[in-house]
């Protein structure tokens, strides 16, 4: 095995695709959290944190269908990386409502670190949207690979 010192230069030259590694992990997660919603597993831990948010049944319910959907269908997209950007920034109202509202009540440090997890995961969406898909996206095969414009002069 080489040392670790010849491996930097290799991960250097390949940034993109490191960032598309975690663009891919994130949507699989993010599958795997849809998949459990929609097939309503473990339904009842959902329903108990967004009843602590003290909506409504009607607006619990809609951000129910809405979390299972976007999840679902948005890990999807991410994990292929096909309108990676939209994808990932459909999520983002989510994550903020678990960071801002339904995890904010534990605090840091808690038991089982929802609060932490979903402030990472709303981190590397942000950084996600952002950067759009990678090497290893249908972006950039669907669309093409945009070279950066001339500056204006």
């Amino acid at each position: 095995m080489p040392p670790l010192h010849a491996l930097i230069p290799w991960a250097e030259a390949r940034r993109d695709a490191w960032l598309d590694c975690i663009r891919i992990y994130l949507g699989l997660g993010l599958l795997a959290r849809g998949v459990m919603l929609v097939f309503n597993i473990r339904t009842d831990f959902v329903l108990d944190m967004l009843s602590r948010t003290g909506s409504d049944w009607l607006a619990t319910g809609l951000l129910l269908h809405y979390v299972a959907l976007a999840h679902f269908v948005g890990g999807i997209l991410l994990a292929i990386g096909f309108l990676t950007r939209i994808a990932a920034l459909v999520q983002v109202p989510i994550l903020a409502g678990a960071v801002f509202i339904v995890h904010r009540q534990d605090g840091l440090f808690a038991l089982g670190q929802s609060l932490e997890f979903s402030a990472l995961v709303l981190f590397l969406l942000i950084v996600i949207a952002i950067s759009g898909g990678g090497p290893l996206s249908l972006d950039r095969v669907v669309f093409g690979e945009r070279k950066p414009s001339a500056p204006a002069a």
